[in-house]
C-alpha cells in the first residue's frame, strides 16, 4: 500500500475515533461547560500533519449532533485551525516549548471560536453586546480543553516519540 493511501486511511480512522468518542461522551462533550476527551487526538498533527483533515471531518460529524449550523461550521473550523498550527509547530524542534504551544493551539482556538458560537446560540448573534457571557463561555470551553490537552495530551506528546512502537508506526505509515 502506498504511503498516501495509508495516510488517508489513518486520517479517516482519526476522524472516526474523534466523532465516536465525542458522541459516546456526549454529556460532557457539548454545551457551555464541556470537556471533549476526543480533543486529545489534536496532538496527532504534531507528528502527522495529514491527520488535520481527519480531525476536521470527525469534528464536523460530531458537531452535526448539536443541530447548530454555526457550531458545525465554526466549531469545526476551530479544530481545523488548531490542527494546522499544531502541524506547523511539529515541523520545528520537538522541544518542551513547542509541545506546550502545540497543546495550547486547540485551547485558544476553541475557547475563542466555540465560546463565541455558544454565546451567539444562546444570546443572539451579536457576541460583542454580551462580552460577560462570551468571557464565561470562552473560559469554560478553554478550561475543558486545557484539562484534556495538558493533563492527557502533553504527556502523550512528550512520551510517544520515545516509544519504539510509535516510531515504527510512523515509519510504516510514511513509507
Amino acid at each position: 500500500m502506498k504511503a498516501n493511501a495509508r495516510l488517508i486511511a489513518f486520517s479517516a480512522l482519526v476522524g472516526a475515533a474523534y466523532a465516536a468518542a465525542t458522541i459516546l461522551l456526549a454529556p460532557i462533550s457539548y454545551g457551555a461547560v464541556q470537556c471533549r476527551v476526543s480533543e486529545v487526538l489534536c496532538i496527532l498533527p504534531f507528528f502527522l500533519p495529514g491527520s488535520v483533515w481527519g480531525l476536521f471531518v470527525g469534528c464536523v460529524l460530531a458537531n452535526l449532533f448539536t443541530g447548530n449550523i454555526m457550531d458545525i461550521v465554526f466549531g469545526s473550523l476551530a479544530t481545523l485551525l488548531a490542527g494546522v498550527c499544531t502541524a506547523a509547530l511539529g515541523k520545528r524542534e520537538h522541544s518542551m516549548k513547542n509541545c506546550v504551544l502545540a497543546c495550547l493551539m486547540p485551547v485558544l482556538f476553541n475557547a475563542l471560536i466555540v465560546g463565541a458560537v455558544i454565546t451567539g446560540a444562546y444570546m443572539g448573534l451579536n457576541v460583542f453586546q454580551n462580552l460577560g457571557v462570551f468571557a464565561f463561555n470562552a473560559f469554560t470551553v478553554g478550561l475543558g480543553e486545557a484539562l484534556v490537552l495538558f493533563v492527557l495530551g502533553l504527556p502523550l506528546l512528550r512520551s510517544l516519540p520515545k516509544r519504539s512502537f510509535f516510531r515504527e508506526f510512523l515509519d510504516k505509515l510514511q513509507s
